[in-house]
């Protein structure tokens, strides 16, 4: 976490986020998040009033926001309604630059939770959140506050 700030520059602008998909950068990407859930049990001590937890296991989510340009999605997933569960690994990188540097996160066994096959409004442009489930996840570059 930063010690020190010089100029609210500093702060990382979502504007230069990018994103690749199996080595393919998602150009129509808008937004992205990735995070881990901690799935806990609850630990009663002797002694102590309040409850602590113990962390058991964890849940890797996470959503890509897009512009609907063209069918990439669908035809990714496309042999999803036979039963065939596609994994795919996503970078996501963040390299404002104004910053003290990039992020790179990578989510690797990637599966997506639903596809869209169309959502669309008159006067509307059209995007999609595909929301997505992972169980990994690396940090390839870090940002580092001077």
């Amino acid at each position: 976490m930063a010690k020190n700030i010089d100029s609210a520059k500093r702060v990382i602008n979502g504007t230069y986020g990018e994103v690749w998909l199996d080595g393919e950068k998602i150009c129509e990407c808008t937004a992205g998040q990735g995070k881990v859930s901690k799935n806990k049990t609850t630990v009663n001590l002797c002694g102590r009033f309040m409850e602590d937890t113990k962390a058991t296991s964890g849940a890797g989510t996470g959503s890509l926001t897009i512009y609907k340009v063209d069918s990439g999605f669908i035809q990714r997933e496309q042999g999803l309604q036979d039963g065939v569960d596609r994994r795919y690994t996503i970078i996501q990188k963040l390299a404002d630059p104004d910053s003290f540097g990039a992020e790179r996160v990578a989510y690797y066994n990637v599966s997506f939770d639903d596809l869209t096959l169309n959502d669309w409004k008159a006067a509307t442009v059209g995007s999609v959140t595909v929301p997505y489930t992972f169980s990994r996840y690396e940090l390839l570059d870090a940002i580092q506050a001077e």
